[in-house]
């Protein structure tokens, strides 16, 4: 299972969800639902987006974790 790590990264960087979401130019309601479901499936455009924005590439946005977590 593929877990997002965006929310850890937003967080360490002091980025709010409402500053990612003008950076990443994506839907704020998007940038919510991935804080508050970090198993949500997203494109991998919106990925993109997102590791451009926070200054990390894809593969640091994303981990795998055992199907039961």
């Amino acid at each position: 299972m593929i877990r997002l790590r965006v929310k850890e990264i937003a967080d360490e960087k002091k980025i709010s969800r409402t500053r990612l979401s003008r950076l990443a130019d994506t839907n704020y309601k998007t940038i919510d639902a991935i804080f508050k479901d970090p198993f949500k499936e997203v494109t991998t455009t919106t990925l993109n987006k997102l590791a451009r924005a926070l200054d990390v590439s894809v593969a640091d946005l994303i981990e795998e974790v055992p199907d039961n977590a």
